[in-house]
């Protein structure tokens, strides 16, 4: 009998698997397959090979999903980069827009009720915890409504964990306002502090600007109305489904 074929042997009966007997004697499996088709092994051999066996599935299977992760992530990234060199300088009529569809989305709009009857009076007014969101309404107030800066007022609501000197220095370098635009800082009970979400779901707390122009407001309203009127408007030469 080969050599090899009696070491093979020897180890199979001490119950290394097809991959390391391969490994260590480089032996092919197939031939290997044929040697081992009527050796008969202890239960600690057999116990030996399955349990490798399951160590090397259980291991394939977190490279598996560690390579389709690290996929995952480059397909990604590239998504979002192609997507964003998409966007490029707005125009000022495509901020106007902008504005508009981020007030549409985040700005108070409900009329003002005072003893049961709607009041005339309606600032305009957002609320958000993004800086970048909130940093591009900002510039449609400034550079399409021509607010100057001492209209805009800022409040910023903050939660039991945070700095107010901290977070009003950060809204305040963001925005480029004067710290006497902002009033009265605002304390609330966060959903993070009972434990439903992380203490750093919102870093900056959320701030809260004002212009107390009504002019503007119902302005803002029309222009969110016209959009509106676009829902059921198709594309030219598109026809909708």
């Amino acid at each position: 009998m080969r050599p090899d074929k009696i070491q093979a042997l020897k180890m199979r009966l001490l119950g290394r698997s097809y991959n390391e007997i391969n490994k260590s004697l480089g032996v092919p499996k197939a031939t290997l397959s044929d040697w081992f088709t009527d050796l008969q092994l202890s239960d600690r051999a057999r116990r030996r090979i399955s349990a490798r066996v399951y160590r090397g599935s259980v291991l394939g299977l977190i490279r598996r999903n560690k390579n389709q992760t690290r996929l995952a992530l480059q397909r990604t990234r590239k998504i979002r980069e192609e997507a964003r060199h998409n966007i490029h300088r707005l125009t000022k009529y495509e901020l106007l827009l902008v504005g508009a569809t981020l007030y549409w989305a985040e700005g108070y709009k409900r009329p003002i009720i005072r003893r049961g009857r709607e009041v005339t009076y309606h600032p305009v007014s957002l609320t958000n915890s993004d800086p970048k969101l909130v940093l591009l309404f900002l510039r449609f107030l400034r550079e399409v409504c021509e607010i100057p800066d001492k209209d805009i007022r800022a409040e910023v609501r903050i939660y039991e964990h945070m700095s107010e000197r901290h977070i009003l220095n950060f809204w305040q370098k963001l925005l480029n306002l004067p710290i006497e635009n902002f009033g009265k800082t605002y304390y609330g009970v966060s959903k993070s502090s009972l434990g439903k979400r992380p203490f750093t779901r919102l870093p900056y707390g959320t701030i809260l600007i004002r212009v107390n122009r009504t002019a503007l407001f119902h302005k803002i309203i029309g222009l969110i109305q016209g959009m509106a009127n676009q829902a059921v408007t198709p594309l030219s030469g598109v026809e909708p489904h």
